[in-house]
């Protein structure tokens, strides 16, 4: 999440709604007159495109996400996208869609043929996703329940409401898995899921918000797939590399 997101989110602790970004770049084309809003993240490594017209087709579903080709079976458009050499994870919001690439993947080289496969996609008419009821009607995890306590019930409240929307802003989305012993346990997702600042996300933002209106939440803690929990632990280990280099 970026400085200025992270910072909206802090202040709408105790404001009503949370304020919009002004958007950063536009491509079109001019056969068509369809336009493509593109965004950077908070990630260096994640885009957003934005093709101004819904992107799920059910309206009040939130997001999907998809780590590979063969996740992709839903999404002809997410399909070719993974043919792109270098991109890595494909994610699609409400009215945006985000490319995660490589690290060792170059924008210049692949933005252009993301952007050209969204535009071919839109304009010859096809759907983004072709099995509408692989989409759910509506975002699950904080649909309410008649088993949520009361302090659930507010939790998924806060991030449907404040949390949610401040977040897809950055391209990303979080989802609630639970509320146990004080602690809520988050998935974060799209742009957010790499993102070098997903810890302060969750600790700065986040958490300070759910612990302000529910005084029975002791933290957050991220919750990360498999191939996440190497990613990090790589990570770790060439921090631990560089710092001993830095000591010599």
């Amino acid at each position: 999440m970026s400085a200025r997101s992270l910072a909206r989110l802090s202040r709408s602790i105790f404001a009503a709604r949370p304020l919009s970004r002004q958007p950063v770049r536009y491509n079109s084309s001019a056969q068509t007159g369809l336009w493509i809003q593109t965004e950077q993240t908070p990630n260096v490594d994640a885009l957003k495109f934005i093709p101004g017209r819904p992107v799920l087709p059910n309206p009040s579903s939130q997001s999907l996400e998809f780590k590979s080709g063969r996740d992709a079976m839903a999404s002809p458009l997410a399909r070719k996208l993974f043919t792109v050499d270098g991109v890595k994870a494909v994610f699609f919001g409400p009215d945006f869609i985000t490319v995660t690439k490589g690290t060792d993947a170059q924008w210049p080289h692949v933005k252009p043929e993301i952007f050209s496969l969204i535009m071919e996609h839109i304009t010859a008419g096809l759907p983004l996703v072709s099995d509408a009821e692989s989409t759910p009607a509506a975002a699950s995890d904080t649909a309410p329940l008649d088993t949520d306590s009361e302090d659930v019930a507010m939790i998924k409240e806060l991030l449907d409401t404040r949390i949610r929307p401040t977040i897809q802003e950055d391209g990303g989305d979080v989802e609630f898995r639970e509320f146990r012993d004080g602690w809520v346990y988050l998935k974060l997702k799209g742009a957010c899921s790499t993102c070098d600042s997903s810890t302060l996300t969750l600790r700065n933002g986040i958490e300070s918000m759910l612990m302000h209106y529910v005084p029975s939440v002791e933290g957050v803690q991220q919750v990360l797939d498999q191939e996440e929990e190497v990613a990090l632990k790589e990570f770790e280990k060439l921090e631990a590399r560089l710092r001993a280099a830095g000591g010599r």
